[in-house]
């Protein structure tokens, strides 16, 4: 349906709902964004494809027509099938790369778009808008050819006999692609776009923009134009460049731009230059009201767009902040909010010495009008410390970076910062990650970034970008680091037969998820025989898939270790009761949390309803419990030590409880019973129905702090000891003086606790008797009288919440039994917990004895499954940790839960992953297909084998 234009709002939102991506790395749109997440540097030696290296390199900037840049990012190779597209396969060599690879990305970003929506857009008003910088590698390889009479009269001069000089000419000649009728459209960059619209059958404009490194963004703003004017229903627009050949590299050797020391380190304090690159981006654009009305997937949306020039400054290619400064205002003059509403900017981020700082002088004259004086609030970074710059490419690069992160609400790392620039170290608005982080937001602040690009000739873009959270929004194809596989069986044999089977089945990365999925609909939980195997690649799949039916079939299964992540059972299953038990205080650890929060949305939600919370909202958990990135050992204690607060510890376990029991729900996995350790106990009660989740945070930070208060004012100290109890209880009566045994924790350690004249003591004849013990970093004597000042004020707290009486047997540590305290006197009881010692042994004792058998620790760390092993030793039973510091938090997650479907517990994989499907595998190339690469297909020169096959040199001429 076409509407007149007065009829649009030129500040309308819109809507993204294809990608399209070609980088350097695994080369299509998901793999690039799992490049990006996983930090990999993509950057390699220049291959013989492109240029050679002997040819062209020396380390001195000042030689002739030689450059010191001898490494970049490079496209892997691409399946291209010419008839597939219509094209004659003889016209591939004299059809440049850019255009042929175009074609594979629009085609993927169209694919895409139509997903979902059934093809509901109007391809006559379809248009493709691409910025294409320079020339094309095949314009420059033609002109090459035309230098025939140069040769000929060099050779003439150098008085070679006629006969020789035609000779020689018709061979160099030869080492450049013939002239035909398909040249001439194959070497002009506007058919890039061209090609697309004719390939495709798109009916609306096409056409190539050029502003240089900036392309890409000139043409989204007209691409954007486009749909605001009501002149195109949907637009493909971003940028495409594969001009990584030897003229590039020689003209941005010449400027001098490149990194000599052959890296690229935006907004380090190392940066020395940048490194080239290449690669195509694209993405399909509507307006946000006809992507809604006809099911489009939207990714994110575009609120504005500014572009501006530098006026006149000190020279054509040098930089200026201040007409940086003019496109930034104008996005967000647009957008309609100021920069203090972003969370993230994509930066052009060359790593030029004069880029950044003329970058981050723009930036910070534009973001330091809202510094509030706290803590900086936005991440920046930028993708070519990855890839490096992709010039024409580059902004498009950039934006289906930003926009991933926001339909993933990841915040993406930038690598190669050892030690960020000082401009960065001083700065009020800015920091960098080094590590992607979950991006955490409350509800009142939508997910915003913003993505700049500039170019040569002082061209400037500045786009503002918003998280979309409509109906609509897309569901992120999964990249987890490892995926879990399992496998059953009526019998040993049938199983092994499955495993070998798996060994050998020779996974390509991109199915490696969907086949993953495949074995967890298959699973039979109450199977004769089962499996589990959580994997990072199809290598390490086969590789333990190959180990375990080694074990089954030499008889060694159940006594030799298995592989690090795998669970097997030959017995059929016959689970007992299964009780939660919930971490306590001292398990917290910076990036606790992290790996889930990034994985499954619904974990992540846990910490944005925290960051809405009335109470820990202010304490911003997130940013306590995974803050950026220390680039010191002094900034990382005082992480630690923030964390460590009983103020901060307290509420931001119980954020990591609660995301580990939204996951659970999803599972489907219930308790028969429920416990914890220590401050865990309330997190008990919580999963119980005692309170609900903002609740939850209302009284972990009340614990927290009434324990701080108390810890302000009074004295004391714990000290753990490694022996049982009944070992120091005389020691303890000798002493008195208020120490106590906080906490019985197993048949291996205590925890005793009081003033620190008593701990003193005790540290001293524990010493005397030869047994281990160590002082803990607390702030005071916890589980003790020394606390007793916490109780009053937590009391007052309980008891304005709405407390019930639990649904389930919550197992206390004061009593080591179920709660049994009428619902007036809960807050009570649950107050005086804090002064009460922990019978943790007995606990873990009591709930076997009511008979559970399968032990799950929920919150960070497993500290508590090692405590249940310590107690319960070799008796039948299974203790699951869902954390472990030591290992990604996705990986062990998915371990927990093999142990859990190996021992006979049913589980609805399919709930828990319903909001993270698996990456759709690739088809295998036609027979027709081509393996194309950024450098042009089938030249004559270089040779095929690189540098060894040219001519060697020939001796001298006799005289």
């Amino acid at each position: 349906m076409t509407r007149k234009s007065s009829l649009y709002d030129p500040a309308a939102p819109i809507a993204v709902v294809g990608i399209g991506a070609i980088f350097p790395g695994r080369g299509y749109t998901t793999g690039f964004w799992r490049d990006i997440f996983e930090g990999r540097d993509l950057l390699t030696d220049t291959p013989p494809t492109h240029w050679l290296v002997d040819d062209y390199y020396d380390a001195n900037p000042l030689t002739p027509d030689r450059t010191y840049g001898r490494r970049g990012g490079f496209l892997s190779p691409v399946a291209f099938d010419p008839l597939a597209f219509g094209i004659p396969p003889a016209a591939l060599q004299t059809t440049d790369t850019a255009q042929l690879l175009a074609l594979v990305a629009a085609k993927m970003t169209l694919d895409d778009a139509e997903r979902d929506s059934g093809g509901k857009f109007d391809r006559t008003r379809t248009s493709v808008i691409l910025g294409v910088a320079s020339a094309t590698e095949l314009t420059a390889h033609m002109a090459g050819r035309l230098q025939r009479p140069a040769w000929v009269n060099a050779m003439r001069q150098a008085g070679l006999p006629e006969d020789e000089v035609q000779d020689i000419a018709r061979r160099i000649e030869s080492h450049y692609t013939e002239w035909k009728e398909s040249t001439f459209p194959g070497l002009l960059g506007n058919v890039v776009a061209g090609r697309i619209a004719n390939r495709l059958d798109l009916g609306g404009s096409n056409y190539v923009t050029d502003a240089a490194c900036a392309s890409s963004l000139s043409a989204l703003q007209i691409a954007m134009h486009e749909l605001r004017a009501g002149d195109s229903d949907m637009v493909l627009t971003g940028g495409v460049d594969a001009l990584n050949d030897i003229l590039m590299f020689m003209c941005f050797s010449k400027t001098p731009a490149l990194s000599p020391t052959g890296d690229c380190r935006p907004f380090s304090n190392a940066a020395d230059g940048t490194m080239l690159s290449e690669g195509i981006g694209m993405i399909a654009l509507r307006r946000l009201e006809d992507a809604e009305r006809d099911g489009n997937r939207i990714y994110a949306l575009i609120r504005g767009i500014g572009g501006g020039s530098d006026g006149k400054g000190t020279a054509i290619y040098t930089p200026l902040p201040s007409g940086q400064a003019r496109a930034l205002r104008r996005a967000y003059d647009q957008a309609g909010y100021g920069p203090d509403a972003v969370d993230l900017v994509e930066a052009h981020g060359t790593g030029t010495k004069a880029g950044d700082k003329a970058e981050l002088e723009g930036l910070h004259q534009v973001f330091g009008e809202t510094a509030s004086g706290n803590d900086p609030w936005c991440a920046i970074g930028s993708v070519k410390s990855q890839i490096g710059h992709a010039k024409g490419a580059a902004g498009s690069a950039s934006l289906v970076k930003a926009i991933q992160s926001l339909h993933r609400k990841v915040l993406p790392p930038t690598i190669k910062i050892e030690e960020p620039a000082d401009v960065i170290r001083d700065s009020a608005c800015f920091y960098v990650n080094t590590e992607a982080r979950p991006w955490v937001s409350a509800s009142t602040r939508p997910r915003r970034a913003s993505v700049s690009s500039f170019g040569f000739g002082g061209s400037n873009f500045h786009v503002a970008l918003e998280e979309y959270t409509g109906p609509a929004a897309a569901k992120p194809e999964r990249v987890f680091p490892a995926e879990l596989f399992l496998y059953s069986a009526d019998d040993s044999a049938a199983l092994t037969e499955a495993l070998e089977s798996a060994a050998q089945a020779g996974l390509t990365e991109d199915a490696f998820a969907s086949t993953a999925e495949a074995t967890l609909k298959r699973f039979i939980a109450s199977a004769s025989a089962r499996a589990a195997i959580t994997a990072t690649s199809p290598e390490d799949l086969a590789a333990k898939a190959a180990r375990l039916a080694a074990q089954i079939a030499d008889g060694s299964a159940g006594r030799a270790p298995l592989p690090q992540g795998c669970s097997l059972s030959l017995t059929p299953a016959m689970p007992g009761k299964i009780a939660f038990l919930f971490s306590g205080q001292g398990s917290q650890y910076t990036g606790m949390g992290a790996d889930l929060a990034m994985a499954f949305p619904a974990a992540r939600a846990v910490w944005d309803t925290a960051a809405n919370h009335p109470v820990t909202g202010a304490l911003m958990l997130h940013r306590l419990a995974f803050p950026p990135t220390a680039f010191d050992q002094v900034e990382f204690g005082n992480q630690t030590k923030r964390l460590t607060a009983m103020e901060h510890a307290q509420p931001a376990i119980a954020a990591v409880a609660l995301s580990h029991l939204a996951l659970i729900e999803a599972l489907g996995l219930e308790a028969d019973m429920t416990g914890g350790h220590s401050f865990g106990e309330i997190m008990a009660l919580h999963h119980a129905g005692a309170f609900d989740t903002d609740a939850a945070l209302t009284i972990a930070a009340a614990r927290g702090r009434a324990m701080a208060d108390a810890a302000a004012s009074n004295e004391g100290a714990m000290l753990a000891v490694q022996c049982e109890a009944d070992a120091v209880r005389d020691l303890v009566s000798q002493i008195g003086g208020g120490l106590v045994i906080a906490n019985d924790n197993g048949p291996s350690q205590v925890v005793l606790s009081g003033p620190v004249a008593a701990i003193q003591k005790a540290e001293a004849l524990i010493a005397e008797r030869g047994v281990k013990a160590r002082r803990l970093p607390v702030a005071t004597a916890f589980h003790s009288s020394v606390v007793s000042a916490a109780v009053d004020p937590f009391r007052d707290v309980l008891s304005g919440q709405k407390i019930k009486k639990p649904r389930l047997p919550v197992y206390a540590n004061a009593t080591a039994a179920p709660y049994k305290a009428k619902t007036a006197d809960m807050a009570g009881e649950i107050a005086s917990q804090v002064a009460t010692p922990v019978r943790f042994r007995e606990e873990v004792e009591a709930m076997y004895a009511a008979g559970a058998r399968i032990f799950v620790e929920i919150g960070p760390g497993n500290v508590v499954s090692g405590l249940v092993a310590d107690t319960l030793g070799i008796r039948d039973h299974l203790a699951v940790a869902l954390d472990n510091k030591r290992v990604n938090g996705v990986a062990q997650f998915l371990s927990a839960l093999g142990s859990l479907s190996v021992a006979g517990i049913p589980l609805d994989f399919a709930a828990l992953l319903s909001e993270t499907p698996p990456p759709v595998p690739k088809p295998p190339p036609s027979r027709h297909a081509v393996m194309l690469t950024g450098a042009n297909h089938d030249r004559p020169y270089p040779p095929k084998d690189g540098a060894a096959g040219r001519a060697p040199p020939n001796p001298p001429r006799a005289l």
